[in-house]
């Protein structure tokens, strides 16, 4: 049976003891990096007593994933096989994913078990009121393509969650500063961990003080969502720019997800 188990975010005293019994009856580790499932099973044992798998270990990761289930296929039927991120909950912006979608497929069973977590973590600990969010993972590096994605960040009409790394932290605190200085941002830095912070306060203050400090660690960013006139403006912005229907409608296309072609159209409509 294929197991997907959750790995401290940080801290390790907050595996579970379900986790650790599981660990030790497990034939097979599939592991994002199986070098730190090694170091964590290693620390369960001179910490807290767990008993050593005798098992097999495999990396199972974005690169390889899709050829690794090849391999591997048959001994998910036959197995005890555990499946770990090297941090978190597993299968959430992970190729865990795959497995899950490959046992459902063939009927074949499967647990998740429940545990730490950086997502809702953050998102207890930002205090925002709205008990609904949107889970964006990492943005895409460069580009267009992060350009758009940040600007659906900003315009969801949700809390939004991302996570980011520590050199690109005040890139990311420098974009959403240029269009939105005052949205009210929430930053967790190396939750669970020694030097774990947090930070409420709007893009320009946080643009400010972060750029006095040297960034390490990896941060969770939470995007206050804003009241919904705020996206309507943000349209009527665009509306009203003295541009040619073409690149209007490819601009508003790009805010709304509507097609080119059919704000084109009301744009003719409308001359």
């Amino acid at each position: 049976m294929l197991t997907f188990i959750p790995t401290p975010i940080g801290n390790p005293q907050d595996i579970t003891l379900r986790a650790m019994r599981y660990f030790e009856e497990a034939e097979l580790f599939l592991c994002e990096d199986t070098r730190e499932t090694k170091r964590l099973i290693r620390l369960l044992e001179e910490r807290y007593g767990m008993r050593p798998p005798e098992a097999d270990y495999l990396s199972f990761n974005e690169h390889n994933g899709t050829q690794r289930l090849k391999e591997i296929a048959e001994r998910l039927e036959g197995l005890n096989v555990v499946y770990v991120s090297d941090a978190g909950m597993p299968v959430i912006s992970d190729p865990g994913q795959i497995l899950v979608a490959y046992c459902q497929e063939r009927g074949l069973p499967y647990d998740v078990l429940p545990g730490a977590s950086a997502v809702v973590t953050a998102y207890a600990a930002s205090g925002f009121e709205e008990g609904r969010f949107l889970f964006f993972g990492f943005l895409p590096h460069k580009g267009s393509e992060r350009s758009r994605a940040l600007n659906e960040a900003l315009n969801t009409g949700y809390n939004t969650i991302l996570y980011e790394s520590p050199h690109r932290l005040m890139r990311l605190l420098e974009e959403i500063a240029a269009v939105d200085p005052e949205r009210m941002l929430f930053l967790g830095k190396e939750l669970t961990k020694k030097f774990q912070t947090y930070y409420r306060k709007s893009a320009r203050e946080l643009l400010d003080i972060l750029g006095k400090e040297l960034v390490r660690g990896e941060w969770v960013v939470i995007i206050q969502a804003k009241e919904n006139e705020r996206k309507a403006l943000y349209l009527e912005d665009i509306l009203s720019l003295d541009l040619a229907p073409k690149p209007k409608a490819k601009l508003l296309s790009k805010v709304t997800g509507e097609p080119v072609k059919s704000w084109y159209e009301k744009l003719v409509e409308s001359r």
